[in-house]
This record gives C-alpha cells, structure tokens and sequence, in this order.
C-alpha cells in the first residue's frame, strides 16, 4: 500500500492551485478523467476553439490575474468588457434586466414600474422565488427573473435559499433602476474578464506547470474512503493518506466516505452544451444573450467569435436539464435540429451554414443551494475535518463561486498547512 501525506482528488482547478502551492512534495492527484482541467477543458475543432461551457475568468485579485497570465508562455490574452443582451419579445434589453425595464415598451414598463414601488419590500423572504418579487416587484419578476432562473436551474426557485446565488445575483436598489433611466451603469462582477486565445485550458495549463507530471495519475477514481484507517481505494490502488482534498460532488464523497445522508438535500441540474461553428458571423458587439422565453430551448448563447473578433460565428448554446434527466445519444441529433430551429427563431441565425459541432452534457452542472444543503455542508465538512478530510470547490463546498474563488479556498488550505509544517519542531 502506497503512503501519501497528501491526496488530493480531482485535478480540475481547485486540486490543481492547491498541489501547485503546498510546499511539501509528498503528494499525490488523482483524476478520473483522461486529462486534466475538470470543466475547464477546451475543445479545438475545425479551426475553432471551445470550452466543454464558456469560463470566462472575473479576477478581484489582480495579483492572481497576472501570474497566471504570466505563466502562459507566448498565449495572447485578450481583456473583454462584458456586453450582454436580453431578447425580449421584438427586441433586445440590456442586461440586467431590472436595471433597464425603460427599454421595455411603454405599458410594460409603466406596469414593471408601478410594481417595482408597490412590491412588499418589508416582507421578509423566506426562499429566492420570494426574493425575487420582494426585491423588484412582480412585474420585474415575472417577465424575466422567474422564467429565465426556472430554466436555468431546472427546478421550482421557491427550494432554493434565499441567497442561492450570493453575490453572482445583480441585485439593484431603487434608486439604482431610477438613475439607470437616464445614464446606464451596468456594471456587475463580470464587466470585465479575460480570455486566452487557447481557451480555458491554458488557464489550467499555467495552474499545473510547475507541477511534475509524475505526481497526477488520469485515468484513475476515487471508489472509496475508509475514514477509520485514512485509505482510499481507486479503481488502480489503496493508499494511506494523512490528509485528503477533495474537489468531489460533496454527495458522491460522503457516498464513498458511507457516511449517512439525505440523498435528497443535494439536488442539482445539468445544462446540455452545443458549440457550434458556422460558416460567417452572425449578431456582433455581444458576447452573451439571454433568454427568458419558455418555447425556447435554451436559456443562454454566448459568442466566441465576438471575444476573438473572428470571421466565423462561433457560439455555445446552454439548455438546462432536470436532475433526472438521462442523456441518449440517438436523440442528440433531434435536440441539436431542436436548437437550430429556436436559434433562427431568435434571428441568431439566418442562412449561415452549420459546418462544426460539438456536445457535451455537464452533470451535475449548477448545485441547488437551500436551507437544508447549507447545514448538511456545514455539519459534514466539519466531521470530515477531524479525519483530515478537505471538501472545497464549487461541487466539494456545494456552492455558487467564481473559478478565482477556488483558486483562492485552495491556496488558504495550502497555506494552513505550509504555515504548520514551518513551526519549530515540526
């Protein structure tokens, strides 16, 4: 049986930054996948470049920005100010949609409006579907964050806590939506970001440069955990660990780790991804488009072709899927036909040609964060501590982050360790 200090699971961003800042050798990555990267993967396919969904990177810690950018030897990094877009009925809206219900016709507007001064502002929420008629009345709620969140996040909003999103959620205050009738402010945590001509990937590539490809074993996945004698078992070998990170789904670990649990508390939706390649471009000075229609498909287009400034439109589309919903490949086909028809209906497209095309299916996608998936965390992360167990990451913290953020938890981890192994003594 192998010994490790450290094993860590996953080698997607968060199992990555934390390997890359330990300042002890002794440790060890196993993936399940055939190459690293978790969701940050990138697909390059008849001359164009895509992510498994688009991850685009918002730093608020320049200093992190710049080293990773640093660390990608001769990759052009292109800096994008964020232009966004709702289509509603005959037109576009700038996002977000509560800031600009003066680009809606008139009665609408007078009616979101209306309600925006008469919503129950002193009533205390008790769910995010509350929330979002207290917040902005139920005009607002209705017409767009409703029907656009139901089909992002696949679920009745009235399970989901309050702060779901937490600061991701563009929250506007009245007097903000007044202020933006006459000069428009839109800023939100992502106005800016930055994008390597690579694709996501080279972001992951910067994280794992320095670190010996010897020490990441692919192929190879966590099938359990013996929390009494601190070994796992992957589908290769048992290892004796000291102190295990994981960036796991936070139900699949406590599967493995049999520790008892409500199924149910974790629930989550996957997204169907289509990139897709055309022959010419199609819409410009946009890089994402919202939808709140429910006869479309999909909730979301974004536009490669527009951060790269490219001839060729180039686009990911993002359907939300059910936690029960089980992808067959024979009906893949349909479902694509299926968004090729709705994305003419929008006017994406008109008469361009479909000349590339790929599918992935990310599951789970986004974590449904409620009151009792909040405790259940809380209260587990803390029993796996005292076995030297770390649970981090969007899937591992079961929660609603930025890619930096991972980076960051990890880091802090690292440095705990690295400030112990420091002290006299040790």
């Amino acid at each position: 049986m192998e010994n490790k200090r450290f094993l860590i699971v996953g080698a997607g961003m968060t199992g990555l930054a934390f390997a890359d800042h330990i300042q002890d050798d002794d440790y060890l990555i196993v993936e399940a996948q055939s190459e690293i990267g978790g969701y940050c993967r990138t697909v390059v396919q008849d001359g164009f470049v895509w992510d498994y969904s688009g991850h685009f990177f918002h730093f608020r810690h320049p200093e992190i920005e710049a080293e990773l950018i640093r660390r990608m030897a001769g990759q052009k990094v292109r800096r994008v100010q964020k232009q966004s877009k709702i289509w509603y009925g005959d037109r576009y809206v700038d996002f977000p949609f509560q800031k600009n219900i003066h680009q809606l016709p008139q009665e609408e507007f007078l009616e979101c409006l209306v309600e925006l001064f008469e919503r129950p502002e002193s009533k205390k929420p008790e769910n995010f579907l509350e929330m979002l008629e207290v917040k902005f009345g139920r005009g607002i709620a209705e017409r767009f964050l409703i029907p656009y969140n139901e089909k992002l996040y696949a679920t009745d909003l009235a399970r989901l806590d309050v702060e779901a999103m937490g600061r991701f959620f563009p929250h506007a205050q009245l007097g903000e939506i007044i202020r933006n009738f006459r000069a428009a402010d839109n800023q939100s945590y992502n106005s800016t970001f930055t994008y390597p001509e690579g694709g996501a990937i080279q972001y992951v590539h910067a994280l794992a440069s320095d670190i010996p490809p010897s020490r990441i074993a692919l192929n190879e996945a966590l099938i359990h955990l013996d929390l009494r004698n601190k070994v796992a078992k992957t589908t290769k070998r048992e290892i004796k660990f000291e102190h295990l990170i994981s960036s796991l789904p936070f139900d699949r670990l406590l599967r493995l780790a049999s520790l008892p649990h409500d199924p149910a508390i974790f629930s989550y939706n996957k997204v169907e991804v289509f990139n897709l390649g055309f022959d010419r471009k199609g819409p410009e000075d946009v890089h994402w488009i919202y939808y709140p229609q429910r006869e479309l498909s999909f909730y979301r287009v974004g536009f490669y072709d527009n951060i790269f400034d490219t001839p060729r439109m180039s686009i990911y589309v993002e359907i939300g899927r059910r936690q029960d919903f089980e992808l067959d490949a024979s009906t893949v086909p349909y479902t694509l036909d299926r968004v090729l028809a709705d994305l003419r209906a929008a006017g994406i497209i008109t008469d361009q040609k479909l000349i590339s095309s790929h599918h992935v299916l990310l599951d789970p996608a986004y974590v449904h964060i409620t009151r009792d998936s909040i405790a259940e965390v809380e209260k587990q992360k803390a029993l796996l501590e005292t076995r030297g167990i770390y649970s981090m990451g969007r899937y591992g913290s079961w929660t609603y982050c930025a890619i930096e953020d991972n980076i960051v938890e990890a880091r802090a981890l690292a440095d705990r360790f690295n400030a112990l192994a420091a002290l006299p003594g040790r």
